[in-house]
């Protein structure tokens, strides 16, 4: 199906994802040493020749987020330096996007920056998946392949055969993207009207939808601290929705937040595995895997297509 100069090699930031890809794309996944000194510098090693290859690194920018930042940077310097052909970069969580614009005087624009570094380093091509800004592909001078898992979670719901779904935004921010789930499901929506104190705070002011007696379908780009999704499902409950539905694409789940997410009120929690998870974790987690998705992004950039065609619905 390929040619033999396609290599496909793990950070360590998910190397289970790296597995799955490897497998539906039927190769091996690639022999690679990362450790550490003992001062914590990262040291890399690819245990098989790369040269003239199509070099393809997977690795989420989770938690924590610098040491694995600056593993994929040490990883595209020592590709680079072995001289493959391309390196591209499976990034399925980008992070630092939150950070795309100055919302304050004196702030920085971190997703930016992030973008120049990898490309300054050598990277020729990033795939990923859900940007908390879409806008963040600009940042780049190079190739950027935006995926959405807005098709797999539509077809994990439609299956459920959910009765009188609503979907609900968190915020006006994911408007677009609850709209175009609410389009898939072909139920109506709603969006939540908050203010933020701080960071990883939020405060419900307004609901604008009817979501009495209906079950709520609340749609994130990515979970982190489990705050904000937690008070708007209490205040659905408030105003009379039935079964609640939590779906995200990225589970960051800092600090307490599977714990905190475990809430009586919530019927699952439907996430992907674009960010590793503990093993053990509560039975209403539901996971979806990315990696059929990434593994035909991988063979369409090397055998020449579309990357549309991974979309059913081609205006997300």
């Amino acid at each position: 199906m390929f040619s033999d100069k396609l290599r496909i090699f793990s950070g360590s930031s998910n190397p289970m994802l790296a597995e799955r890809i490897s497998a539906e794309l039927g190769l091996t996944l690639g022999k690679i040493n990362i450790s550490r000194f003992k001062s914590g510098e990262i040291y890399v090693h690819y245990e098989e020749t790369i040269r003239n290859c199509d070099v393809f690194i997977v690795q989420s920018l989770s938690h924590p987020i610098n040491e694995h930042l600056v593993e994929l940077m040490v990883m595209i310097d020592a590709a680079k330096r072995a001289s493959a052909r391309t390196v591209n970069i499976l990034m399925p969580y980008y992070g630092y996007a939150r950070q795309e614009r100055k919302a304050a005087p004196r702030e920085p624009i971190s997703a930016k920056m992030v973008a120049d570094v990898l490309t300054t380093v050598g990277a020729h091509r990033v795939i990923t998946i859900d940007l908390h800004a879409p806008a963040i592909q600009g940042f780049f001078n190079i190739p950027v392949d935006h995926l959405t898992a807005l098709d797999l979670i539509s077809d994990y719901l439609k299956a459920k055969d959910i009765q009188n779904p609503i979907v609900v935004s968190p915020d006006a921010g994911r408007a677009s993207t609850a709209e175009k789930l609410a389009n898939n499901l072909d139920s109506p929506f709603a969006i939540m009207i908050k203010k933020r104190p701080a960071h990883n705070e939020s405060v419900i002011t307004h609901v604008i939808g009817d979501v009495e007696g209906a079950t709520a379908i609340i749609i994130e780009d990515l979970i982190d601290t489990g705050t904000t999704i937690v008070n708007v499902v209490e205040s659905l409950k408030e105003r009379g929705a039935a079964d609640i539905y939590v779906c995200a694409t990225h589970p960051l789940f800092s600090g307490p937040a599977l714990q905190r997410l475990d809430h009586p009120h919530i019927k699952e929690v439907i996430i992907t595995d674009s960010i590793a998870l503990p093993e053990s974790h509560p039975e209403r987690f539901k996971v979806i895997s990315v990696a059929p998705m990434l593994a035909e992004a991988t063979r369409i950039i090397i055998e020449g297509g579309s990357i549309s065609t991974l979309f059913k619905h081609k205006g997300v």
